[in-house]
């Protein structure tokens, strides 16, 4: 059987690879570390189809080191351990070209198992590259995260992408025996939502699906047969942001169906709890927040939980959690707040602490006048006294605003009974 267009055409040397130039370009920290022989244990992070396999195979090409490839869905601890013995016995103990041993989806390995990579990657046995499309901080033990460097990929920009198509039309050897007019892209771009990989697959289909002597491709063409063969594409990962976007906007949009039924696609696509459990935590304060704080409550318990018990049982705990947030009045003010502030600062610096806000652990601090004319709230009235918290450049700036919901609209009397109208609440 023939191979996927996307393997045909898989880069062979660095300078052949797209994208990812922070890496891979003159300057790149990859193409430095290549040229001098000296390659660290690595973990790969960015979007599906950006390149990570590629890469790590390419990386050990140059280098001229065995290469070894996991999977992290179909191996356990006995495959890694048979792996390590194999790269020991490839490479030797005391080379310094030792073997690679790249694991894909490295995020879906459990504790045990990345465990059972510490000694041989600390001894030098093997030098790891572990790919992921999940923040590392978060699934990656801190042990083996230690020892190695993360890069992140890029997601593929537009011009990546149409050179990814020029490229298989110019050097893939079966579609350079057809007459391609590529008359626009904006639907192979759209449905392969930035995933190379994928982009190649339903290039491929539009091409191999078209009877005529001159293949001209449009953005009708591309919807209508990538529609007739969506389940081609419903493969585990592929959708996994477009599903995980569904799930959240239905719990902003406050329709528990929508939400259960994209949970439920997640759950049966085998999707892991703790990812779908981090997005409730994120939703719940975006999307809720002070409008209702138990949200948040609720979510981390759900977090807590499902990582303790797992599947099947955490789906029922998942669904309790995501109908919740579905039907919680909404607000993105703390959100927004956040965002504001952080925008004032990109824009004025690092604005000084005023003097009476100031600690003053030392005399001469006191001496200054650190802290001296500040209001110690609980001295006075109803714990609160006017004054002001914001540098000098910024006074009077309002940055959180409350939403419009029952729980808000009491935080905005509190806040204007302070405050009077120097906020505008």
């Amino acid at each position: 059987m023939e191979a996927p267009l996307a393997e045909r055409i898989r880069p062979q040397k660095l300078d052949e690879y797209i994208s990812q130039l922070h890496l891979v370009g003159p300057n790149g920290s990859l193409t430095q570390q290549i040229a001098k022989g000296i390659i660290p244990s690595l973990i790969f992070w960015g979007p599906p189809g950006t390149g990570k396999t590629t890469l790590a195979q390419i990386i050990a090409q140059e280098s001229q080191r065995p290469f070894f490839i996991l999977s992290a869905i179909n191996s356990g601890v006995k495959d890694i351990r048979d792996v390590i013995e194999k790269a020991k016995q490839s490479g030797g103990l005391f080379t310094a070209k030792n073997p690679i041993l790249f694991i894909d989806e490295i995020h879906r390995f459990s504790k045990s198992q990345q465990d059972s990579l510490l000694a041989a990657v600390e001894k030098g046995w093997i030098t790891l590259v572990g790919a992921t499309t999940e923040n590392p901080s978060f699934e990656v033990i801190p042990a083996l995260l230690s020892r190695c460097q993360v890069y992140t990929l890029n997601a593929f920009t537009k011009a990546d992408l149409e050179s990814l198509l020029e490229r298989a039309m110019k050097t893939d050897t079966y579609l350079k025996t057809k007459n391609i007019q590529l008359k626009e892209t904006e639907a192979l771009l759209r449905l392969s939502g930035g995933d190379g990989r994928k982009l190649l697959n339903i290039f491929e289909l539009v091409v191999n699906a078209s009877a005529e002597d001159e293949i001209i491709i449009t953005n009708d063409r591309v919807f209508e047969l990538v529609q007739q063969n969506t389940v081609l594409y419903d493969k585990s990962g592929e959708q996994h942001y477009d599903i995980i976007s569904a799930f959240i906007k239905s719990i902003r949009g406050s329709d528990p169906n929508g939400a259960v039924y994209w949970l439920a696609r997640m759950i049966e696509g085998g999707e892991d709890v703790k990812f779908i459990a981090r997005r409730l935590l994120i939703s719940a304060s975006e999307d809720i927040g002070n409008a209702n704080p138990t949200a948040l409550i609720m979510a981390n318990n759900t977090f807590q939980a499902v990582t303790t018990i797992g599947y099947p049982e955490s789906r029922i705990l998942l669904s309790q959690c995501a109908i919740y947030l579905a039907t919680s009045p909404k607000s993105n003010a703390s959100y927004m707040a956040i965002n504001t502030a952080q925008q004032i600062v990109k824009q004025t610096g690092d604005l000084s602490v005023p003097i009476h806000l100031r600690n003053a652990p030392t005399k001469l601090m006191k001496e200054l006048g650190y802290g001296e004319d500040y209001k110690y709230s609980h001295d006075y009235a109803n714990n609160f006294a006017e004054q002001e918290y914001l540098p000098k450049e910024i006074e009077n700036t309002p940055i959180y605003v409350p939403g419009n919901n029952s729980r808000e609209n009491a935080t905005r009397d509190f806040l204007k009974n302070r405050w009077k109208d120097k906020y505008g609440y």
